[in-house]
């Protein structure tokens, strides 16, 4: 009799903590299933390089493992409304954030342009011009990145100088370019 009342006292919180096991096990496999996908499509037929996928993947492991805690704490027993309202809390945060931080994200979006429409690649030549009567900045395109496009500067003064550009920059000015 005495087993039966201890067994009856366990059984509740055993199961609950086998939810959020099983919970946690199912978010870890579908992230690994969906991550591996998107890098297999990516090598596969190179829709996007892979300064892209990276953060993707990242994206997608961050929701994955979001909703799992958020499924856990309602097993857990926080309530739905709770956990409904930190979310619209922290969502409304997120967007005061997103224009504090305009411009990094600008240049993160136009390397997405430069990377996917192609107007440059590594290798060329290019010019980004200032006005009609300046000079711009011009040199040979070493590296693209999520923030700034590398060139390495042609002028005889400046041997070995980079120059790192704002992706955004190229999607502002004027672009002179030469393969």
């Amino acid at each position: 009799m005495e087993q039966l009342e201890l067994l009856a006292a366990w059984r509740d919180p055993l199961i609950r903590a086998g939810q959020v096991l099983l919970i946690i096990l199912l978010a870890w496999i579908a992230q690994r299933i969906l991550t591996r996908a998107i890098s297999r499509l990516g090598a596969r037929y190179s829709l996007l390089p892979q300064e892209v996928l990276q953060p993707l993947r990242g994206l997608l492991r961050w929701l994955i493992m979001g909703s799992a805690f958020m499924l856990v704490l309602e097993r857990l027993g926080v309530s739905a409304t709770v956990l409904w309202t930190a979310l619209t809390g922290f969502t409304a945060v997120a967007a005061v954030a997103f224009f504090a931080i305009w411009s990094v994200l600008s240049n993160m979006f136009c390397a997405l342009l430069i990377f996917t429409m192609g107007p440059f690649r590594i290798g060329d030549t290019v010019e980004v011009i200032d006005s009609a009567d300046k000079p711009g900045v011009k040199g040979r395109v070493i590296a693209i990145n999520l923030f700034y496009t590398t060139l390495q500067d042609l002028g005889e003064d400046a041997a070995g100088a980079v120059l790192q550009v704002p992706n955004s920059l190229f999607f502002q000015r004027s672009v002179r370019r030469w393969r």
